[in-house]
């Protein structure tokens, strides 16, 4: 009886019990509008789409068929691409390496710009004022070297009014904060006056006669070679290094790139410095540096090559490296003449020299 059951219950299809309401019916044709227009303008500006590959986007994944634009047509999908694709894809593709070879010829301007990165309100005792920090930045590369300044408001002042004094035309357009009887240590104050210190520095900097005059050259970097000098002498070359590291470093993004005294002297400040403390390495660097700027010096700064080569020599055999150019250099400044053997020492050198 079981058996004939269960024989009964095998040759019968189930059947799935529905409950009562309507059949089902397919889906209405709105669900499969073609969003093609829209998708176009909202891809434009960005990316080209053809009718095509938008078709391609609307196929089932399986490479075989996809939806016309009237949600009903079926259309074959081949798998290879047509001519016109693949010569619009080649076209893309030498646009695109043509824009990347220009993009390696453009070379972007280097502009020297200035930032105050600091303000700090100073009591001492004599008077209160604010010490701001302002830094020297190289546009269009990346600066590993910037360098900086700390003044005062009355610093850039007395700047601005040796400027005007020495070229009346060239600052004529040239806009400096006013002074103030009050509300001089407001944070509203100082943060107004950072930002016209940048527009001033920017702008001198920009005008070529006053970039290269002593008087804003000497602005950046004269306090601080004299103070390195005296620490220098004094025998604290831990505090003096980092003061003609910094002076260095405002030469190099202020000043010409030819030889003169400034230049040469913390060349050999350097040179001095780094020796004293043992790091052989960079004060070989540094003198190699000079050498190869008096090379070509005018006569005025021929009598420090001697030094510049004799400390040259020293340090390339401590630290291993060919000296047998410098040497030969040296014979022959023997044989014309230049050398005598009373040429004071780099250290010497910057013990004697005044700076101006």
């Amino acid at each position: 009886m079981a058996s004939k059951l269960l024989q009964r219950l095998r040759s019968t299809p189930l059947k799935e019990e529905r409950g009562p309401g309507p059949p089902d019916e397919p889906p209405e044709s709105a669900e499969l509008v073609d969003d093609t227009e829209g998708l176009s303008l909202r891809l434009s500006g960005t990316l080209s789409l053809s009718e095509d590959s938008l078709a391609s986007q609307e196929s089932d994944g399986m490479g075989t068929s996809y939806l016309g634009s009237d949600g009903h047509g079926v259309l074959p999908l081949t798998e290879s691409k047509s001519q016109d694709e693949n010569s619009s894809y080649t076209l893309l593709t030498k646009q695109l390496r043509e824009m990347w070879e220009r993009s390696q010829n453009v070379r972007i301007p280097i502009r020297l710009t200035f930032e105050v990165t600091d303000a700090n309100i100073v009591q001492d005792a004599h008077a209160k004022y604010v010490l701001y920090t302002i830094y020297l930045l190289q546009t269009g590369q990346y600066d590993p070297s910037p360098a900086y300044i700390s003044c005062r408001y009355s610093d850039l002042y007395h700047l601005k009014r040796r400027l005007l004094a020495l070229f009346p035309s060239e600052m004529r357009g040239v806009s400096f904060p006013c002074k103030r009887v009050r509300k001089n240590f407001t944070p509203e104050t100082i943060a107004k006056r950072s930002r016209a210190f940048e527009q001033f520095l920017c702008h001198v900097a920009s005008l070529p006669a006053l970039r290269a005059s002593s008087a804003f050259l000497n602005f950046f970097y004269l306090r601080d070679i004299q103070k390195a000098q005296a620490l220098t002498c004094a025998g604290l070359y831990k505090l003096a290094l980092p003061i003609w590291t910094n002076s260095w470093r405002l030469q190099e993004k202020l000043c010409p790139s030819g030889p003169s005294t400034h230049r040469l002297l913390v060349l050999a400040g350097l040179v001095v410095c780094h020796q004293e403390l043992d790091t052989l390495e960079e004060a070989q660097a540094f003198s190699e540096r000079a050498v190869a700027l008096l090379q070509d010096a005018q006569d005025k700064h021929i009598s420090l090559l001697v030094p510049f080569l004799n400390a040259h020599i020293q340090l390339s055999w401590r630290v291993g490296i060919d000296k047998r150019e410098s040497e030969a250099l040296l014979q022959r400044l023997q044989e014309t003449g230049h050398y005598n053997h009373n040429v004071p020492s780099l250290k010497e050198f910057l013990v004697k020299e005044t700076i101006s």
